[in-house]
């Protein structure tokens, strides 16, 4: 960014944070395995038994296969490195959900726009706190990259938050369904922030997951209106929109932007109330859902997101063993208790990897 004299004032945003990170010192091997290893730790307190990890370096896909082999890995990690590299697993014949029940490739992430926070994200009509900007778009090449990866069978997850960027990342969907052909694709708009109404009906014909994350309504929720308008907001975060079109949610939470504990996404999805306490009822609250919804979402909704629901997101016979106990029952306690339900132990492949106020061996 740049001001009115044309100085730089210091602020990067979306590309232009990689003039930073490209001359970051690299983790050492070692290094990247203890910070996985306190990762582990923290999501297996948390109740978290399965990972989607969006745009992973390779070392740290190499990092995961090396604690899997160690026996290490206490949470299943499904990694989707970025649309840009995708002929790196075209190559070598990876096609959608490649692996083993623990560590498995075959997805890419891609972007579409920006965020809402520094303004980046995609829309139809200017900012309302920043009238000269719309936001960015993604290059224009990310079209034949996609139509590409799609023929090699990879699965597909594009990030896309603003109103015209979900739109546009719909109309990129349908040019690969067209150049391809019909198959069990599971395409995923990671996000899905800012729907333009006429558009849940194209998730639906699409059959578009919309993979979301509610922590971020409570958050955004105290400043959105300001930002983009409470006409536009009405379809902010819209969950309930989406699932009476018929759209299939993946509840998930955007680690390390917003907190892994999947107790706070549930209460977010359930209550909308903001975190400055200004909106108890919510906010926009009838996009809220049901927590017999929201569970279903973080559960099964994310297991069919990544072709899985076969082995794992119902506690079903023959499914595996991944499953906490929880301190309270979670569908019983009052909605804004929800957030303060504690995990008991987490397990998994039926191996304890967690118990409260207890040491657990490797």
């Amino acid at each position: 960014m740049r001001d009115a004299r044309g100085e730089p004032t210091g602020l990067l945003k979306d590309a232009a944070m990689g003039f930073v990170s490209r001359v970051v010192p690299p983790l050492t091997a070692e290094a990247r395995l203890g910070v996985i290893r306190q990762g582990l730790k923290h999501a297996a307190a948390l109740g978290v038994t399965s990972v989607q990890d969006m745009n992973p370096a390779y070392e740290d896909v190499a990092a995961y296969a090396d604690l899997l082999e160690r026996g290490e890995l206490t949470a299943r990690i499904y990694a989707a490195p970025l649309e840009t590299q995708w002929e790196d697993q075209a190559k070598l014949g990876l096609r959608r959900a490649f692996g083993s029940p623990w560590l498995r490739l075959g997805a890419l992430k891609g972007y579409a726009d920006g965020s809402l926070g520094s303004t980046t994200a995609y829309f139809f009509e200017a900012y309302t706190d920043a009238p000269g900007t719309h936001g960015l778009l993604s290059d224009e090449g990310i079209r034949e990259r996609l139509v590409k990866a799609d023929a090699a069978s990879l699965q597909l997850c594009v990030h896309a938050i603003g109103d015209r960027g979900i739109a546009m990342t719909l109309d990129l969907f349908e040019d690969v369904l067209k150049a391809n052909g019909p198959r069990d694709r599971r395409l995923r708009i990671e996000h899905a922030q800012h729907v333009a109404p006429a558009d849940f009906a194209r998730f639906a014909r699409l059959g578009v997951i919309a993979s979301v994350q509610p922590y971020h309504a409570i958050d955004d929720g105290r400043w959105a209106d300001a930002r983009i308008g409470p006409e536009r907001s009405k379809t902010t975060y819209a969950f309930r929109s989406f699932l009476d079109h018929g759209v299939r949610l993946a509840l998930g939470t955007d680690w390390f932007v917003a907190p892994l504990n999947p107790m706070e996404t549930l209460y977010a999805a359930v209550t909308r109330a903001t975190l400055d306490g200004k909106r108890p009822g919510g906010w926009v609250p009838e996009q809220k859902i049901t927590l017999a919804e929201a569970v279903a979402a973080y559960t099964a909704g994310s297991a069919y997101a990544e072709f899985q629901e076969k082995a794992k997101g119902t506690l079903t016979p023959g499914k595996l063993a991944d499953l906490v106990i929880l301190g309270q029952d979670v569908l019983a306690v009052p909605p804004a208790a929800i957030k303060d339900v504690v995990v008991e132990t987490t397990i998994v492949g039926g191996k304890v990897v967690y118990r409260r106020g207890a040491a657990i061996a490797r």
